[in-house]
């Protein structure tokens, strides 16, 4: 890893990979449910996991990768693409790594909580800072599930073959390419979602993410 004018850089040539596992949805009464950490599919053959949900007044948002976000339009909480649930407001990429899925439907409920991958267990979300180095993280991944570890550095370059993507952060929280896309908070402070990935569990490595308070203030949104 090389050091460049006070940023880490980091090449990310099999970094990302299209979301996977998992399904999208809880049955709640006669409603369904999607929250931060399920996976929503797109009309371009894309499923992208919510990192975690956001308002703008009283329109409703899912924060997405923008990689993943690249080129789709609608989106469905059912990979047979019969539940509606909004459609893509805004995607950057390369420069950042974050787009926004604009909800729009009357049939879905979408809690401002987190999942933490078990069915019934969730983590209620009231806010975002910006990471710190030294403290303590959490993300849950949809391969890997639940896992707690420490931000390691902040300011950091990830390059892909697109171009970079630059002022993200790292944890020394191992992931699989399956992850990216999932929350990182602590507590109910919301800090990034994932966006790059080097190693794996088996071996050990580390995690990237998308800060959530430069993705909030871009477009004017607050979680809840």
């Amino acid at each position: 890893m090389a050091l460049l004018l006070g940023w880490f850089t980091v090449t990310a040539s099999a970094a990302y990979a299209q979301e996977s596992g998992g399904t999208a949805t809880r049955a709640v009464g006669n409603a369904l449910e999607v929250r931060g950490g399920d996976v929503i599919y797109s009309n371009a053959g894309t499923r992208c996991t919510v990192g975690f949900n956001a308002r703008s007044g009283s329109t409703l948002y899912g924060l997405v990768t923008g990689r993943c976000a690249q080129g789709a339009g609608n989106w469905y909480a059912d990979a047979s693409l019969s539940v509606f649930v909004g459609t893509t407001a805004s995607a950057s990429f390369p420069g950042n790594d974050y787009a926004l899925v604009r909800y729009s439907s009357s049939s879905v409920v979408f809690p401002g909580e987190v999942s933490l991958g078990t069915v019934g267990r969730v983590q209620d979300i009231t806010g975002a800072a910006h990471p710190t180095v030294g403290q303590s993280v959490c993300h849950v991944g949809r391969v890997t599930g639940y896992h707690c570890g420490t931000v390691t550095a902040v300011n950091v370059t990830v390059s892909y073959p697109e171009g970079a993507v630059s002022g993200l952060f790292r944890s020394n929280i191992c992931s699989e390419p399956g992850d990216v896309g999932g929350p990182a908070f602590a507590g109910s402070t919301a800090l990034g979602v994932i966006v790059a990935i080097t190693g794996n569990c088996a071996t050990g490595g580390a995690t990237y993410y998308q800060p959530v308070v430069e993705w909030l203030s871009v477009y004017g949104l607050s979680l809840y």
